[in-house]
């Protein structure tokens, strides 16, 4: 099943794209909500290199959620109008999920501000409808919180 929602920043996509990289932002905009652990390597790095990393997941920091791959990659191209276009894809997996295909797409609009927009596709067999529900949910709270982080001027 597949979830698609976005947001307009009032932001830059050149520093929204900064720090779609950092994985602090991961931690940040998932809390409070899920709490996301580095379980291999054991820390994250200053910047999400395109590979895999392994994740542990806690709902509200309490309830396990298990393990995902996070799995990475990367692409920044300018679009057809001449503006700017960026992607980043988490094609991961995990104990629940068979499929967590996570999609970021960051466009600028001609404002200069940015489009930011969350393609979620998931499988979990018969889970899948209740995961899906969880992440147009968790999705919608990360983007939410994304507009808060701009309006604190990037302040973690």
């Amino acid at each position: 099943m597949k979830a698609t929602m976005s947001t307009l920043l009032d932001a830059n996509p050149e520093r929204v794209w900064t720090e779609l990289q950092r994985p602090e932002l991961l931690v940040y905009v998932a809390a409070p909500l899920v709490v996301v652990e580095p379980v291999e390597p054991e820390s994250f790095p200053e910047q999400w290199d395109e590979g895999e990393y392994r994740v542990a997941m806690r709902l509200f920091g309490l309830i396990p959620l298990g393990e995902q791959t996070i799995r990475t990659s990367k692409v920044r191209v300018d679009d057809a109008d001449g503006g700017q276009f960026y992607q980043l894809r988490d094609d991961g997996t995990g104990q629940l999920v068979s499929v967590w295909d996570h999609l970021i797409s960051i466009r600028e609009t001609p404002d200069g501000k940015t489009v930011y927009t969350d393609e979620i596709e998931v499988n979990a067999g018969v889970l899948t409808p209740v995961i899906w529900l969880f992440a147009a949910l968790f999705y919608r709270h990360r983007q939410r919180r994304w507009r808060k982080l701009v309006a604190n001027d990037f302040e973690y």
